[in-house]
């Protein structure tokens, strides 16, 4: 894909998602850090319904409201998210790290670190969950690769990498300029929902069929 093909996908993404809501519901950057958690392999809406049980209703919730929770309400609120059992150990493993953390520093309620290798360095926070954190909460740029980033930016060309999501990452990286990730990082998920969905995705009103190199988009015309 040359710089202008690219530029083109960009403007009409631009025209199509003009708006980019954050999906996860939160009030604070530890709220948006454990609903990030809990949606591998979970869709946003059902941690949407979740998170209100989680959290405390009129204020912000600290990690010390998770651990007060204790791991058998935890998992019993986070159930329907999936991997409850993985899902409980991370939650309750980077709240104690982050009260820690904070009790150590006296930084107060700033507790969840920007840094990636900080981030990256608690329980259950990948790469993708700490770049979440970092454009959405700290407004850093950043690339978070989920299941409809991958799919999405295979098909229309931005990276040819397979399964390898990471490859995604890097490639797509590579070719598109820092100021247009995390935009485009919420633009592709919106289009991957709408249109180009993993199963009989909508090519023939797809903003984007002109540019598209997925071969077997002739299929769904």
């Amino acid at each position: 894909m040359n710089k202008e093909k690219a530029e083109k996908i960009l403007k009409i993404l631009d025209q199509t998602y003009p708006e980019l809501p954050v999906p996860l519901n939160h009030r604070s950057a530890f709220e948006l850090l454990i609903a990030v958690i809990l949606s591998a392999q979970c869709t946003d809406e059902r941690v949407n319904q979740v998170t209100p049980n989680l959290f405390p209703k009129d204020r912000a919730a600290m990690p010390q409201d998770i651990l007060d929770l204790g791991p058998e309400r935890v998992k019993e609120i986070i159930h329907s998210c999936g991997y409850h059992n993985q899902k409980t150990k991370a939650l309750l493993g980077t709240s104690q790290a982050l009260l820690k953390a904070s009790e150590s520093t006296k930084k107060g309620e700033d507790f969840v670190p920007s840094d990636f290798d900080e981030l990256t360095a608690l329980a259950g926070v990948g790469a993708k969950t700490a770049q979440v954190v970092q454009t959405q909460w700290f407004n850093m740029p950043a690339f978070p690769v989920d299941t409809h980033v991958h799919r999405v930016s295979n098909r229309i060309g931005f990276a040819k990498s397979g399964k390898n999501r990471d490859k995604t990452e890097r490639q797509v990286k590579k070719r598109i300029p820092k100021k247009n990730w995390s935009d485009l990082h919420l633009q592709l998920i919106f289009l991957g929902r709408s249109y180009c969905t993993a199963y009989k995705p909508k090519c023939g009103t797809c903003p984007l069929l002109p540019f598209c190199e997925w071969k077997e988009k002739e299929n769904y015309l």
